[in-house]
């Protein structure tokens, strides 16, 4: 257990650190708010902990086991009676329990932690471009010409100096608009929000012209424009299981019985790696380690890719079973032939590479 931890741990923090740079930079770019950074992470957790931790659990066996024997303590433990039906048996305590929690995590935890991540990233896209401003840096629209700029952000909606490049729709001339503060201020009444911006100079024009329209102001009030405000409700991934159950809709029983079939993934890896950790000590401790990871790997995307089609309605959800049960029977091969595979293995002969001049190597 211990071993799957480190290594759950590490994959964990890999994860989520590529992942929180990447809302870093949606964050330094004004896509969303540097508050709302860390909850988003910690809301796609448990989506992250669903598929590393069988991974984990099976990397643990690998390392675990392996270094049993390696140092000959193994076959210590056979030499008493340690069968390795036994030993699986033993190995099922901690599998059955890593994948109640994967169960409970894809169920229950993963479509609401998902469900309110989305929700605050709809949020953060239906939001003005002034609630997603950083102070210093400039803001660009992502679908109109508007550069955006404030010094300082004083309490919740309290700008600094604030400056406006803008293009007028209709005559098509450059708008620079400059203000000494600004404040965000929303109409309940026409359910609309107003930037006011006190103490400025407004200037209109061609770049290269002359003919610059300068206007001065005390107080000065235009409407933000609103952003695409649909929040996402169909997301397949968020919905309950309990309304996956009721629909007969391909990509909602392929979204369930991926949900059910993580924590089948965690008994079958755990049969794989204890056959799979048998390692000769002349080969070393991590003889196996990159095969098996490759076997993991084929296995997860074999799975994904039969319940994409799934999904797409192309076959029905028995499939998805299937490929367990493939992984299952291969399983039972390692553990009642693994003897036989393994005199096979050790029987083939190194590879000889007859480097020019010199003898076969």
């Amino acid at each position: 257990m211990l071993g799957m931890l480190a290594v759950s741990s590490i994959l964990l923090v890999i994860i989520m650190s590529g992942r929180f740079v990447k809302y870093l930079t949606r964050a330094a770019s004004g896509e969303m708010s540097p508050d709302v950074v860390f909850t988003v992470l910690m809301y796609r957790v448990p989506s992250f902990l669903e598929v590393i931790l069988p991974l984990g659990l099976f990397l643990g066996f690998l390392l675990g086991y392996g270094r049993l024997y390696l140092e000959s303590e193994m076959t210590v433990l056979e030499a008493c009676g340690m069968s390795r039906k036994r030993l699986l048996g033993y190995s099922m305590g901690p599998a059955l329990f890593v994948a109640i929690i994967v169960g409970v995590l894809g169920i229950y935890v993963t479509p609401y932690s998902g469900g309110q991540a989305n929700k605050i990233a709809d949020e953060q896209e239906s939001s003005s471009e002034f609630e997603t401003l950083t102070p210093g840096r400039f803001h660009k629209q992502k679908t109109g010409s508007r550069v955006t700029y404030t010094d300082s952000i004083e309490g919740e909606g309290h700008l600094g100096m604030v400056f406006i490049a803008d293009q007028n729709k209709s005559t098509k001339r450059m708008q620079i608009t400059m203000a000494e503060a600004g404040t965000t201020h929303f109409d309940e009444e026409l359910d609309q929000r107003f930037l006011v911006l006190e103490k400025g100079y407004r200037y209109e024009g061609d770049p290269g012209k002359g003919d610059y329209i300068e206007l001065g102001f005390e107080r000065y009030g235009t409407e933000i424009e609103k952003k695409n405000q649909a929040i996402r409700v169909d997301d397949v991934e968020t919905l309950p299981t309990s309304y996956l159950m009721q629909s007969d809709k391909p990509h909602h029983q392929a979204q369930l019985h991926w949900r059910l079939s993580l924590p089948v993934l965690a008994i079958v890896v755990t049969m794989l790696a204890v056959p799979l950790s048998r390692v000769n000590p002349r080969q070393g401790r991590y003889a196996r380690l990159a095969p098996s990871i490759v076997l993991y790997l084929t296995y997860l995307s074999i799975l994904s890719t039969v319940t994409s089609d799934v999904g797409k309605g192309d076959i029905g959800a028995w499939a998805i079973w299937f490929v367990h049960l493939l992984f299952i029977l291969f399983a039972l091969n390692l553990l009642i032939f693994g003897d036989f595979w393994s005199r096979i293995y050790n029987r083939i002969p190194p590879l000889k590479v007859k480097l020019p001049g010199k003898k076969s190597v």
